[in-house]
């Protein structure tokens, strides 16, 4: 059960209105870096979450959070769309398509939603869910919660540079300190865990009788035309401690040619086939 407050998590407030930087901030919404993204991969990730209930209760209270980051930037499109100027509305009367596109704005926003956000990107693709990872394993899952934070923080930064309107500014002000906060707390989620050494390889629990070692540690250098640069994952210790990174340069194929043979009899196949 959720609990709803008639209030903002944060102020939103737009100094001049700018329907083209209201489609863009559909991104932060709609996007694969936007915060449907992140509210339902927590959402899943806890109704999954196995073992330690702190980490299930985290993980909700952040998805909740994330659903509260919507609406800001909700009320953010909407007020960058329904106080533009005039002339904006008045073209867009006259022909809502053309003066749209030509404007800057997703013409959807003036023959779909009124005038207000909609669960879509940029471009008007909707989300469609493909990238939520749940996948039930807690550290995997926290790595793949850092890198959505981290592309969150990265779209919201690059959002702040894209206007000059100071109310919306301080918004993203806002949304990238929260970004900070939750990339932190799925670190500090691995740290309870044992840290990424006790963590690694994931899934920690697979026997190592089950995994051929002896191409655990090796980086392949596949460039016909150069060597691999020498870096931290050519040599030194791996981060698990299991083993020593080396570099194989242009290696050879282990495996077989994949030829198939003869096609199956009544496979539909040409009969030069079989």
């Amino acid at each position: 059960m959720f609990h709803h407050s008639s209030k903002l998590q944060y102020q939103v407030k737009v100094d001049k209105p700018d329907p083209q930087f209201a489609n863009q901030l559909q991104q932060a919404i709609g996007g694969i870096e936007g915060e449907i993204r992140v509210a339902m991969q927590y959402f899943f990730q806890a109704m999954g979450t196995r073992g330690d209930d702190r980490i299930r209760d985290l993980l909700m209270s952040t998805a909740t959070e994330e659903l509260s980051h919507i609406e800001i930037l909700a009320h953010a499109v909407a007020l960058n769309l329904e106080g533009a100027p005039v002339t904006i509305q008045e073209a867009a009367a006259k022909d809502s398509v053309v003066h749209a596109i030509l404007g800057g704005m997703n013409p959807r926003h003036v023959l779909s939603s009124g005038m207000a956000a909609m669960p879509v990107n940029a471009n008007g693709v909707p989300f469609d869910m493909s990238h939520i990872y749940a996948s039930g394993n807690v550290a995997a899952d926290m790595l793949a919660n850092v890198t959505a934070e981290s592309t969150g923080r990265v779209l919201a930064s690059r959002l702040y540079n894209m206007t000059e309107d100071k109310g919306m500014k301080d918004m993203l002000s806002f949304l990238i300190a929260r970004d900070t906060m939750h990339q932190q707390q799925w670190l500090a989620v691995i740290e309870e865990l044992g840290g990424l050494p006790a963590s690694l390889p994931i899934p920690n629990s697979t026997p190592e009788a089950h995994e051929n070692m002896e191409h655990s540690y090796y980086v392949l250098n596949t460039s016909l035309d150069k060597e691999l640069p020498e870096g931290r994952w050519s040599s030194g210790p791996s981060f698990d401690g299991r083993g020593e990174f080396t570099v194989k340069q242009k290696p050879e194929p282990q495996g077989q040619a994949p030829t198939l043979g003869k096609a199956p009899a009544k496979s539909g196949a040409q009969k030069e086939q079989m």
